[in-house]
Order: structure tokens, then C-alpha cells, then sequence
């Protein structure tokens, strides 16, 4: 179960954040595959620090011979136990926190995985309502946070605890008034501990929440500079900055006030419980009920405390910030879990007790004779009183050619996605093809693949981001791929030719090598489908004839829906879909449409009478 995060000021809808139960629930379903790595590390350290325990009263043993004024001989045996005790303690201490070190890990890149998995399948439209600030602190800040918890955090945690059980009870060993004397310190610690997570859980979750604010504003503003300089935006855009930074920074402070808050507590903790067992040892001692050794080892069992309990609650503070960031993590995959409320449903999170959120439908795969895709009454919308789609449905038949075409905001990429899956419809069904392509190819797994304009290209050798869509191809399926989008002259005249480094710090593309990239993924992929959004629209005049060749040559041999940015990718199309406001008013083909008194003979006369030259079907 989660619950949605509070948005802060007017922004978008955040991601929600799963609750304590839910979180501790997906944290023993992450550490249940390794219970006994867990166990066997656990055993190492209680052996551990169980022989650790003998140096206190050894200590006191060595206390007493001097005391007694016994030979010098007799401290020997003493001594010898203390060096073999720390040499045994040391090993399985060693041995017992790597072994929590390295579950502390598997559990980590457990995590990671189950994260970047559930992300790459939310709904598109979700993330839009996030924003990329919100996803982006998530996938860094959080991620980091939890990592260093279990890094250091788990293993010294786990020390700590054991030391303080295990001591406490060396100390009843000794005599028992010495544990109750000890125990005083207890009701503070207990109550700075409470006092503690009382306001740090909140406080944490609201600084993770202010600090992905804070990303997305600078997002925004980086990524719109040439916009915001243009409408001379510039101070409006740095006092919203200035005010989100000055949100987080005073909760980072307020963080920090908390902290010293609780050290300044426990040390009146230990002050009142070493003064307490020192006090137990002195009339103890008096009164002939234990010896000046059994009191030191009490004082220095006490005093040994100190590090265990302090570190333990001090430990509060990476455990709360952990779990703080681990609740956001475990909120974003159980989010990609559940469906997708409908358009004025409540959320995941707000949905009533007992009232479950109504689910789309699910892609259904048929067989490869029947229509290849077909989609009944779809509906969708961004949230209430924001309907894009109004009971769409279209089929496309087996190697059809279908352009999309209407005028901005008619919802065609919309319907492209949810054609693609990559969204899921408000209401109403999509069937999509089970067959994966040619038989020529035979190897692509995928039986839809979506190509935008929003075209990414992945850090790596060429020949690495090509094979993202085939990881089996062969350098001759590389340049079969390259070749066919006619891609492959500029990519082997690149410095390394197919090895050559590009994305991020490496060789730079321009878009219209990089859509052509796009495309040669696709055809490595060899879908049964092919969603075209205006794959060629970032091209600019000069190379849209360039990718409109290379689209035409990827999607020869399957089937296509094309959200066409130009017209003259519908006249190459089977079938022109016309969407107004959307529904479909219009299907067919370009020559009848254009030839009739309609939307579509609107649009091809507006288009082409803004060239020279009109082009010709």
C-alpha cells in the first residue's frame, strides 16, 4: 500500500511514498532469497562479541593479583588470554561483518534492479505528472542514502546491538544490583530516541521531498534557458529556485539542530548511569559482596557501552534517512505494480478501504494471421476534465501502413503510446500482435517497438547502443541494420567505425544520426509492429527527406502506425487515421481524402500551400 507524497507549493504530482509497513514488508521480501547469509553473519558476530566480553573481567582478574600484592608471575596466564582474546575477537569480527557487509550488498543491487525495472514501466503520463526532478532524486539522492546505510550503517548496527545484549548481560553475570544501576540510563535513552524518530521520520521524508523540488525547478530552468531568456523570465525563474533551495536548506538545518539535540541527551545518559554503577560498586565493594576486580570489570563493562549505545541511536539518524529514501524507492515499484486509476478515481494511494482501483485492460497477444492490431473503444485522460481520447477504434491490418495525422493537442501520441503500450488506457482494450517479425530475421523478441523524436543515445561504443535492441547480433547484422536505414556510410567513417564511443563525454550525433540510430535499432529488433511518432520531426527541413527514406526502409516488411509530422510521410502511407479533438473523423486513403471536402483535404492544403512547390502523392 502507499500513500501519496504532499506536493509542495502548487507543483507537480509526486510519486508516492510507501508506508513503514509496506516498506518493511518489501525489505524482508529483499532479504528473504539470502536468510542464511543473514543467520550464518549473525552467529559469527554473537561468537564475536561474546569473547570480547572475557576482556573486562580479565582486566579485573589483573586488578585483584595487584590488589592482593601476588607475584608478578600470576599476571601472566591473564595476559596471554587477553592477547588471544583479541585475536579471536578480531577474526570472527572481520569474518562476521563481511559476511553482513556482502548481504548488505546483494540486498543493494537487488534493490537497484527492482527499482530501475518498476521505473522503466510506469505509465508515461505519471511521470509527466511527477515531473523528472521528483524520479531523478529518487534514482540518485535515495539510492545513495540507502547505499551508504547498508555500507556502514547495517554491519556497525548490527555490532552495536549485539554488544549491548551480550554486555548487559555480563554485568546480571557479575552481580545483578550492578545491571539495575546500569539500567537507569535507560528511560533517557529511551526517551531521546523516541524524541527522536518522533520528528526525525518526518522531517527526513520532507527534506527528500523538497530536495527533489529543488531538482525539478533547476531541471525546468536549465532545460528551458533559451525559452526563459527569451521571455525575459530570468528573475521570475531564479526567486522560484531561490525559494525552493531556501526550503531545503532550512530543513537541513532544522536536521541538524535535531542531531545536536540528541547527542546532548545521551551523554546525560551515560553521565547518570556511570555515576550510578560507580556509586553500586563503591558500597558493593565495602560491604564485602564483590572484590575492587569485579567492580572495575562492571565500571568498564559500563564504560564499554558507551560506544555500542551511542553508535546504535546515533545510527537512528543514517536508519530514519534510510528508510525515509527506502520508502520512496519501494513507493515508485509498488506504484508500477498496481494499475492506473481512471480519469477522477482516486489514486493508488487516497483510493477508499476496500475499494480497488479500477484496472485497464490488459494487451492481449493474437495469433499473426488475424488483423495485426486492433484497438476498441479506447478512452484516455491525464486526470479529471482532461479527456485526449473520446471510444477510439481503429484496426490495422497485417503489413498496413497506417498514418496519424490532426492537429496539435488531437491526441495522437497519446494513442501511439497506448498502441505501443507503453500507456495504458483509461478504459477500452488494445490487441497487439504476438509475432515478432519476418521470418527473414527470425530473432527479434519484441513484437512492438516505439520510436519518438525524443531520441537517447546511450553511453557506450556504437556497436553497443545498437545492440540494446538485439544483444546476440553479429557485426554483420550491425551493418546490415545500418545499412538498410542508410546509416552505414557515416557510421564506419566514424573515427573507430562501429567501436567509435558515443552518448554522453564520446562522439556527439546530431539528431538526425541519431534517429537514424533509432531506427536501426528497430530493425535489429524486428517487431511484428512499428510506432512511428514523429520519428523524423527533429531533423529539420534539411535531413527530413534523409530520415523519411530511412523510416520507409525500417518499416518495409511489418506493420505501422506513423504519427506523421509531415504529410508526405501519409501520402507513402496504406491509410491515412485523421484525429480531431480525439476521435476519429476521418480513414482512408491520401488520394481519397485529399480529393474529398474534409479535415484531411484542410491540412494537405494548408501544408502544402505553405512551399514553393507543392509536393506531388
Amino acid at each position: 500500500m502507499t500513500t501519496d507524497s504532499p506536493t509542495p507549493d502548487t507543483g507537480p504530482e509526486l510519486l508516492p511514498i510507501a508506508t513503514t509497513a509496506r516498506t518493511r514488508a518489501a525489505l524482508r521480501t529483499l532479504i528473504r532469497p539470502d536468510r542464511g547469509l543473514a543467520l550464518t553473519g549473525i552467529g559469527i558476530l554473537v561468537a564475536a562479541t561474546a569473547v570480547g566480553l572475557l576482556v573486562q573481567p580479565l582486566l579485573g582478574r589483573i586488578v585483584d593479583i595487584v590488589a592482593d600484592g601476588r607475584p608478578a608471575g600470576d599476571l601472566t596466564l591473564p595476559v596471554v588470554l587477553l592477547v588471544a582474546v583479541a585475536v579471536v575477537q578480531g577474526l570472527t569480527t572481520t569474518l562476521g561483518l563481511t559476511r553482513i557487509a556482502r548481504l548488505g550488498e546483494t540486498v543493494l543491487a537487488r534493490l537497484r534492479e527492482r527499482f530501475v525495472e518498476r521505473a522503466l514501466n510506469l505509465p508515461a503520463d505519471r511521470l509527466e505528472r511527477a515531473g523528472a526532478g521528483d524520479l531523478t532524486a529518487r534514482v540518485t539522492g535515495d539510492v545513495a542514502r540507502v547505499a551508504e546505510a547498508v555500507r556502514s550503517a547495517l554491519p556497525e548496527m548490527a555490532r552495536s546491538v549485539l554488544a549491548i545484549v551480550l554486555t548487559l548481560g555480563a554485568l546480571a553475570l557479575l552481580d545483578v544490583r550492578f545491571l539495575l544501576a546500569a539500567l537507569l540510563a535507560v528511560p533517557v535513552q529511551l526517551l531521546t530516541a523516541r524524541w527522536y524518530v518522533r520528528r526525525a521520520l518526518t522531517l527526513y521524508a520532507d527534506q527528500r521531498v523538497a530536495n527533489g523540488a529543488q531538482q525539478q525547478q533547476l531541471l525546468e530552468t536549465i532545460g528551458g534557458a533559451v525559452t526563459v531568456r527569451g521571455h525575459r523570465l530570468e528573475e521570475q525563474h531564479t526567486e522560484r529556485s531561490a525559494g525552493r533551495s531556501r526550503k531545503a536548506v532550512d530543513l537541513t538545518m532544522r536536521s541538524v539542530n535535531l542531531v545536536l539535540g540528541f547527542y546532548g541527551r545521551l551523554h546525560i545518559a551515560e553521565y547518570i548511569g556511570l555515576a550510578a554503577v560507580l556509586i553500586a560498586g563503591f558500597w558493593l565493594v565495602r560491604d564485602g559482596a564483590v572484590s575492587i576486580g569485579t567492580a572495575t570489570a562492571a565500571a568498564l563493562y559500563f564504560h564499554s557501552l558507551f560506544g555500542p549505545v551511542n553508535a546504535a541511536l546515533v545510527l537512528l539518524d543514517d536508519a530514519q534517512s534510510a528508510a525515509a529514501g527506502l520508502a520512496r524507492l519501494v513507493g515508485v515499484t509498488d506504484l508500477a505494480e498496481q494499475p492506473e486509476p481512471a480519469a477522477g478515481e482516486p489514486a493508488a494511494g487516497k483510493a477508499e478501504a476496500g475499494k480497488a482501483a479500477p484496472a485497464s485492460v490488459p494487451r492481449q497477444r493474437i495469433a499473426s494471421s488475424e488483423a495485426a492490431v486492433t484497438v476498441h473503444a479506447v478512452s484516455h485522460a491525464y486526470g479529471p476534465g482532461r479527456p485526449v481520447l473520446h471510444e477510439v477504434s481503429l484496426t490495422l491490418e497485417p503489413g498496413e501502413h497506417v498514418a496519424l495525422v490532426g492537429t496539435s493537442g488531437a491526441g495522437k501520441s497519446t494513442l501511439a503510446r497506448i498502441v505501443a503500450g507503453v500507456q495504458q488506457p483509461t478504459s477500452g482494450s488494445v490487441t497487439a500482435p504476438a509475432g515478432t517479425g519476418s521470418a527473414a530475421a527470425g530473432v527479434g523478441e519484441h513484437p512492438v517497438v516505439l520510436v519518438t523524436q525524443e531520441v537517447h543515445v546511450f553511453t557506450g561504443t556504437l556497436a553497443e547502443d545498437l545492440r540494446l535492441a538485439r544483444p546476440d547480433a553479429s557485426d554483420a547484422d550491425l551493418r546490415t541494420a545500418l545499412a538498410t536505414v542508410h546509416a552505414l556510410e557515416w557510421a564506419e567513417a566514424l573515427p573507430e567505425g562501429l567501436a567509435t564511443v558515443v552518448g554522453e563525454g564520446g562522439h556527439r550525433l546530431d539528431p538526425a544520426r541519431a534517429q537514424q540510430l533509432a531506427l536501426a535499432r528497430l530493425v535489429l529488433a524486428d517487431p511484428a509492429l512499428a510506432v512511428l511518432d514523429e520519428a523524423t520531426a527533429e531533423a529539420g527541413s534539411a535531413g527530413a527527406r534523409v530520415l523519411e527514406r530511412s523510416a520507409e526502409a525500417a518499416l518495409a516488411g511489418r506493420t505501422a502506425l506513423v504519427v506523421a509530422h509531415r504529410l508526405t510521410q501519409a501520402v507513402a502511407a496504406d491509410r491515412v487515421v485523421v484525429l480531431e479533438a480525439g476521435r476519429v473523423v476521418e480513414s482512408g486513403p491520401h488520394d481519397e481524402l485529399r480529393d474529398a471536402d474534409g479535415p484531411y483535404a484542410a491540412l494537405w492544403h494548408a501544408w502544402s500551400g505553405s512551399r514553393t512547390t507543392a509536393p506531388h502523392p
